[in-house]
């Protein structure tokens, strides 16, 4: 919703402004058309250059973001917090049988519990990846820490490629803007012995090609691409939560305790209350007892 208030208000204060100090809107939409053509064609062109068909695809789905926002809500951390405290509690308690839900996630007991984060390959895999490591003596925090740490930083890098394509559009509409704008200036110098009245109106129609380079890059597609990486670098907490708690528990701390050090480290906006997590693991416990 607020990507569209967003996108209304950028319309509304825009031309609502150029309006009311008196602009005519007849040159604008003549000319658009046409410098869009050129202009969105141009820059899809490039885009289509200088990226491979696995970042296009990526990109396109990433647009979604800026009205969908973040994946991951405050009652998924919750629940990210509950499955591996019944986990860490299982696996202290019985090393045998969490094989099961670790090699086979999918059919587990437990990972059900929770379908939103089960349908997410890359969490359950750095879940049970680093619960089966530790599980075949690689246990060492610090190591442990900085395997996760270099694997979610990669992930990360890989899902703001999306975000870099959009900036470079961004960077290259304006000067696309003043490539269009320059050939209206041709196409007007072809008709200088026209009268000034239609001269006129043919420089305005070539200056909207600069207008809107600029204006698409700024109100659209730049801001498009900020929040596409917001949304991508808040999501990416979630895959941090789970490295503070499993790193927590090679330190050998109680299993309430890791808990406790994940929920301090997630995002104020995102952190469920003390009482309600503790609530929660209440259930935890009745259910596994």
């Amino acid at each position: 919703m607020l990507g569209l208030a967003g996108i209304a208000i950028v319309f509304v204060m825009v031309f609502g402004g150029y309006l009311l100090a008196g602009g005519k809107m007849g040159i604008i939409l003549k000319a658009l058309p046409f410098e869009m053509i050129m202009i969105g064609g141009a820059a899809l062109g490039a885009f289509v250059i200088s990226n491979d068909m696995s970042t296009i695809k990526h990109t396109v789905r990433d647009v979604g973001k800026v009205f969908k926002g973040p994946k991951w809500r405050q009652s998924d951390y919750q629940d990210l917090m509950c499955l591996l405290f019944e986990l860490i509690r299982l696996n202290r308690a019985n090393p045998v049988e969490i094989e099961g839900h670790i090699e086979d996630p999918a059919s587990s007991a437990i990972f059900a519990k929770y379908p939103r984060i089960a349908a997410d390959d890359e969490i359950v895999a750095i879940i049970c990846d680093t619960l089966r490591s530790a599980s075949m003596n690689y246990d060492d925090p610090h190591q442990v820490e900085e395997v996760l740490e270099n694997r979610i930083e990669a992930t990360l890098h890989h899902k703001l490629h999306s975000t870099h394509a959009l900036q470079s559009v961004a960077d290259g509409l304006p000067a696309l803007g003043i490539v269009a704008a320059v050939l209206g200036v041709i196409k007007t110098m072809g008709s200088i012995d026209q009268p000034p009245e239609i001269l006129g109106k043919m420089i305005g129609g070539a200056l909207v090609g600069t207008f809107l380079g600029v204006f698409l890059a700024y109100g659209f597609v730049g801001p498009f691409s900020a929040r596409v990486r917001a949304v991508i670098e808040e999501d990416a907490h979630f895959a941090k939560l789970v490295r503070e708690i499993l790193v927590a528990n090679l330190h050998q701390h109680a299993p309430n305790i890791c808990i406790e050090v994940g929920r301090q480290n997630t995002p104020s906006h995102l952190r469920p209350s003390f009482a309600a997590l503790e609530e929660a693991m209440k259930s935890v416990r009745k259910d596994a007892a």
